[in-house]
């Protein structure tokens, strides 16, 4: 990230983040929100079950996902736990599809 945290990345963009983090193995079962999200991990990694488009995607630290609001999903946590950064924004801010973006963002 060039120097800058995904704090500071994401602040300069306009999004607030909050942290969260989760042990090894832990799971989040599938569940939709009103609100699109920007997630970010900043260390371990943690895989998000996309259930109705079939895929998955794995954050591995440094990578990012922007999920639409309304894009059911569950996660599972890797084996050195997750810690992320997560942004909300207003549905219909992101676009339509879940988009995953490598630690370059």
């Amino acid at each position: 990230m060039a120097g800058e945290s995904a704090a500071q990345r994401l602040a300069t963009a306009g999004l607030h983040a909050s942290q969260w983090g989760n042990g090894p193995g832990d799971t989040y079962a599938p569940h939709r929100h009103g609100y699109d999200k920007v997630l970010v991990a900043t260390a371990g990694s943690v895989t998000f079950h996309l259930t109705e488009l079939g895929r998955d995607v794995v954050l591995n630290q440094g990578e990012r996902l922007d999920l639409p609001a309304g894009t059911e999903h569950a996660a599972t946590v890797g084996p050195n736990g997750v810690t992320c950064l997560e942004a909300h924004l207003d549905a219909g801010s992101l676009g339509r599809e879940p988009v995953a973006r490598g630690s370059n963002w």
